[in-house]
């Protein structure tokens, strides 16, 4: 048997409802003992097995998981597998007369007109290992830097690195906007998202300081070659960071390696200990009152709590003691 969907075409897309779905069909043939494979695009998951290398004589039937029936790849699956028993399962008809419908021996849909609603298959995925959920903080393009610039290829890098490790990764943009849902508005809406993920990798100087005040561990590389900004302000708070001594040096993996070990890895230790090892008063704010001749005040300034009172992120002790997928995994 051959579990297919729009996963499985080279111009479809994959998604984790559909995915998940095809996940729950191959668990409940797992369960009844029949045997399948399931075909991908090479797109987006170039090992295969490939729905095109699929040979249509090596199956008896064919299962198409979720989404909506119509197009042409679906009508071209009834053309290719046409000696199959074909069953579309959780899917969506739009129109019963598609000929991507009428193809199938059975439908048997999650909605469809004059039926009743069905559960989603997705929801009967089988649960997945818990990943740790890993914000992604990038620096703009800095020309300041001039030739000592290596964004491109540290980001480029990084990037592969990062996409290669099993975590959910969130993009963490610290340009502020109001009127553009993707970003936040304030600076404690910014602090709220931080919160609540395990880690942070970043390029950008506020993107480590911001992951320190909130107790969460950041994977800080600073993008400009001989190290700048962030490399000293990492030294600030005494916080580790890899560096490049050339633009166009190798980005140092083990290095990132060892830092993800140390706080997401098995056993990772507390991220923050005691909170943030944030400096014990805000010199540039009493430099600032002090070149204004006013008098700093008695006792801590704003700021002082709020830099070292953080707590690590919510998460990160949960992900650390559920089960994890062994290297070799999906």
């Amino acid at each position: 048997m051959l579990i297919t969907g729009w996963f499985s075409f080279l111009d479809g897309e994959a998604t984790a409802g559909d995915v998940g779905a095809a996940a729950a069909v191959a668990a409940a043939l797992d369960a009844a003992g029949t045997a399948h494979d399931t075909a991908w695009s090479p797109v987006f998951r170039p090992r295969g097995p490939a729905l095109v290398d699929a040979d249509p004589d090596a199956y008896d039937a064919l299962v198409f998981v979720c989404g909506p029936v119509h197009g042409h790849q679906v009508r071209a699956l009834h053309e290719r597998f046409a000696r199959c028993l074909r069953i579309a399962v959780g899917v969506s008809v739009v129109d019963p007369r598609d000929p991507a419908v009428r193809g199938f021996h059975r439908v048997l849909p999650r909605d469809a007109p004059g039926a009743p609603a069905r559960p989603d298959l997705a929801a009967a995925a089988p649960p997945a290992p818990g990943v740790p959920v890993v914000g992604v903080t990038a620096a703009p393009d800095q020309p300041e830097y001039a030739r000592r610039s290596a964004h491109e290829t540290v980001h480029a890098r990084l990037a592969a690195w990062l996409a290669a490790k099993d975590c959910a990764r969130v993009p963490l943009d610290t340009r502020l906007d109001g009127d553009d849902w993707f970003h936040c508005a304030t600076p404690g809406q910014y602090d709220a998202l931080v919160r609540r993920v395990d880690a942070v990798v970043t390029t950008r100087l506020h993107g480590l300081v911001l992951a320190l005040r909130n107790g969460v561990p950041a994977i800080a590389v600073d993008p400009v070659a001989g190290g700048a900004k962030v490399t000293a302000q990492a030294a600030v708070w005494g916080w580790p960071v890899v560096t490049l001594e050339r633009p166009g040096d190798p980005l140092p993996e083990a290095e990132l390696d060892g830092l993800w070990r140390r706080w997401l890895g098995p056993g990772a230790a507390d991220p923050l200990p005691g909170g943030a090892p944030a400096p014990a008063h805000p010199p540039l704010v009493r430099d600032l009152l002090d070149a204004l001749g006013r008098d700093v005040p008695p006792g801590p300034l704003p700021g002082d709590a709020a830099a070292r009172g953080a707590v690590p992120g919510p998460r990160l002790r949960a992900v650390r003691d559920a089960p994890r997928p062994s290297p070799g995994g999906p």
